[in-house]
């Protein structure tokens, strides 16, 4: 059964205006869709139907009033669980924050609620950002709504089912290698990752600063300019936010007549499934039916930067986690014999394997003795990678190619095999070591399942980037939906307190 909440938000953002419809209920329909699928989906951690229905309420009174009101007034938004909201249970998916109800609002967050936007709760995720699946989440795996057996991608896989399921209009996720991507893909929507520093990070619990990033994850390309341009903006709280000025709505439906279009032939890698390099092909295609100017290009330095990121971001991920000791942050095991063994107890208790597994793997990469053999050379790769994009800019536009190798694959299937998980992202680590922007647009289904195509550009390229995934987007017509016969099919899962 279709929700308003289906529906894109410039759609509803007309409804409410022309008052065929209120942002009360709005915001009801929303909350009664997770009501009805989250015990099978699991998307959402904690559900805020008393502040939602508050700042609905207040939404339509301004309305009223004649008030102006913002970009998103009225529009049920899910915000991933690693960005902290006052008032509100954030845990990052971590057994270790269970509980945390922090004392202010993520600097995202703000500008959502200040865009108008009604957060209708936080959403299940991979603990501390850190899986390609969600199921390294302490609070059980999210499912996706397309295959109840199926993952539907990680980190933000809880924000990209719930917007997937009709549970939200729009969602924010974070992305350090591909977290907002890959689930946007495997689920069949947009999802942008801006320029490093575009959106400011604080409030964002970190897993790897220099990577780290905040975007949206939507139905459409237009919803998602305009909530990237909603939370854009330098913030003086964070010391890596840009000046540069955030229009990305302006000229979205200009065309890429005559846009150079590099594919990138290293992002079709071995083992890829060959229904999903066909998908991408025919995206490719239709770009070169729109007047787009297509050539392949290489990009050698692709094939070393999975393993580059896999030093660097577990390097940071043992800096940041540092501080859940069980005295700073974090559960306190009791009835330890000396703070040591607290400490050690507390993150024992505290950690899944996963997190666990990269603070070993990144304490050990910046050791006395592997520091220069590990790390360093990883950060040389990374400026390898950063070079080679540029270069190619030179010649191209924007650059092209797969967002994923596969489709969403089966619960269980690779949680065993962490090497086949970290493969999920060998197409997205690359614009995150090199802080390019990148967008993933659904263009097709392969075995039932959807397909999206990535396109990157340069540095503070995000307008451009968006026009051409609007053009591709008009041109395939992707509209497929999850069907929605799953609710209450699921055995519940845990989850923390709700407000």
């Amino acid at each position: 059964m279709e929700s308003l909440a289906d529906r894109t938000a410039h759609e509803l953002s007309g409804m409410l205006a022309a008052g065929e419809v209120s942002a009360v209920e709005l915001t009801k329909d929303a909350l009664g869709v997770i009501e009805r699928t989250n015990k099978a989906l699991n998307s959402f951690l904690t559900v805020s139907d008393v502040q939602a229905m508050s700042a609905a309420k207040a939404v339509d009174e301004a309305r009223a009033r004649g008030e102006k009101l913002g970009p998103m007034a009225g529009i049920p938004v899910a915000v991933k669980d690693v960005l902290v909201t006052k008032g509100v249970t954030t845990t990052a998916g971590s057994r270790i924050l269970e509980g945390f109800v922090p004392p202010y609002d993520a600097t995202a967050v703000q500008r959502l609620r200040q865009a108008g936007a009604i957060i209708v709760g936080k959403t299940n995720m991979d603990e501390f950002a850190m899986g390609s699946s969600n199921e390294n989440s302490g609070f059980g795996a999210v499912h996706h709504p397309w295959d109840l057996s199926r993952v539907p991608g990680g980190s933000s896989g809880g924000s990209a089912a719930a917007v997937a399921a009709g549970q939200a209009v729009a969602a924010l996720g974070t992305d350090t290698g591909g977290s907002i991507r890959l689930p946007a893909a495997f689920c069949g929507l947009v999802a942008i990752k801006p320029t490093y520093g575009r959106v400011s990070r604080y409030g964002l619990i970190a897993f790897a600063s220099s990577l780290d990033q905040v975007g949206p994850m939507t139905r459409d390309v237009t919803d998602a300019a305009t909530l990237l341009e909603a939370i854009s903006g330098h913030d003086p709280a964070d010391a890596t936010s840009l000046e540069d000025p955030a229009d990305f709505t302006t000229g979205l439906d200009r065309g890429i007549k005559g846009l150079r279009v590099g594919i990138v032939k290293e992002l079709f890698t071995e083992g890829m499934e060959p229904e999903v390099a066909a998908a991408v092909r025919r995206g490719i295609d239709q770009l070169v039916s729109l007047g787009a100017q297509v050539e392949e290009c290489s990009l050698p330095s692709f094939k070393y930067a999975l393993a580059a990121y896999h030093v660097i971001a577990p390097a940071e991920a043992s800096s940041n986690l540092a501080r859940f000791d069980g005295v700073r942050y974090g559960l306190r095991s009791p009835d330890a014999r000396d703070v040591t063994e607290m400490m050690m107890r507390s993150r024992e208790e505290g950690f899944g394997d996963e997190v666990k597994r990269r603070i070993m793997v990144g304490t050990y990469a910046l050791s006395a003795g592997y520091y220069d053999a590990y790390y360093d050379k990883a950060q040389r790769v990374r400026t390898v990678v950063i070079r080679e994009l540029e270069a190619a800019y030179e010649n191209f536009d924007v650059l092209v190619g797969p967002t994923a190798p596969c489709v969403a694959f089966k619960l269980g299937d690779r949680v065993n095999d962490p090497v086949a998980m970290y493969l999920a992202d060998i197409a997205t680590i690359p614009m995150s070591l090199a802080g390019i922007p990148a967008i993933t647009v659904p263009i097709g289904l392969a075995d039932g399942l959807p397909v999206g195509l990535q396109i990157f550009g340069p540095h503070f390229s995000e307008a451009q980037i968006l026009r051409a995934a609007f053009a591709l987007e008009q041109s395939a017509g992707f509209d497929s939906r999850p069907r929605r016969d799953f609710a209450h099919s699921a055995a519940p899962q845990a989850k923390p307190g709700q407000p």
